[in-house]
């Protein structure tokens, strides 16, 4: 029954169309994505304005960069990403760098997003991910991981433009730590120290270079 029912169609086919049925069955399925490609780009019209305005903000060439001197990696965290109106920046060994034009690997939902607004010298030399590790703090690398290092810090400065650099913390002493204050010596004692050594050596003027000469007046007088 199937089997007659298929040589009926072929015969229908030639018979209409003049087409062989392999020929009439493939452009029949050319008819059919052509028609769901044009369905696709007028049929749901509600979306395509919003993807195409994504698309359009993609598009649209990114500001230039903007050089910020010294930061503290506090300030460095605002431009992580997550404020589309603030550059996308990064730091390694101290120095940011723009990494706008990237933001697909830097910015949020990137494969790299974690290392955005921080100085992840370490984490990059170890191609580490964890937490810990996303730091400026390179002590302790060994000479592999230094090299690692060296190959990104290149790749930055070859590729994206540096806008800065991380403000280094100012040491605190042991004294200021503590409040205690400094063992010195007070000021007003190195002059009156001066001062005395200056009374001893100073020579004799007035009646008392008189008297010292006296005695040797009276000894000349004695000898003539």
């Amino acid at each position: 029954m199937a089997l007659q029912l298929w040589e009926t169609l072929k015969e229908a086919i030639v018979a209409y169309t003049g087409l062989s049925p392999a020929t009439f069955f493939t452009v029949l399925a050319l008819v059919f994505a052509v028609y769901y490609l044009v369905s696709g780009f007028f049929g749901g019209s509600d979306h395509h304005p919003r993807n195409f305005r994504e698309l359009e903000e993609q598009m649209q060439p990114l500001p230039p960069p903007v050089q910020l001197g010294e930061i503290t990696e506090e300030e460095l965290k605002v431009y992580d990403g997550s404020d589309p109106s603030k550059p996308l920046l990064m730091a390694i060994k101290g120095q940011i760098y723009d990494v706008s034009q990237s933001r697909m690997f830097y910015g949020p939902g990137g494969p790299y997003a974690l290392f955005a607004g921080k100085d992840a010298s370490r984490a990059l030399a170890k191609m580490s991910f964890e937490e810990k590790e996303l730091t400026g703090d390179i002590s302790g690398l060994g000479p592999f991981e230094l090299d690692a290092l060296q190959d990104w810090e290149y790749k930055f400065m070859s590729k994206y433009v540096k806008v800065g650099s991380i403000k280094k913390p100012v040491p605190v002493t042991e004294a200021e730590s503590t409040g205690e204050p400094s063992e010195s010596v007070p000021r007003d004692a190195a002059p009156a120290a001066t001062a005395e050594h200056t009374e001893e050596i100073k020579a004799p003027s007035g009646a008392e270079a008189v008297k010292s000469e006296e005695p040797l007046s009276s000894v000349d007088a004695n000898k003539g």
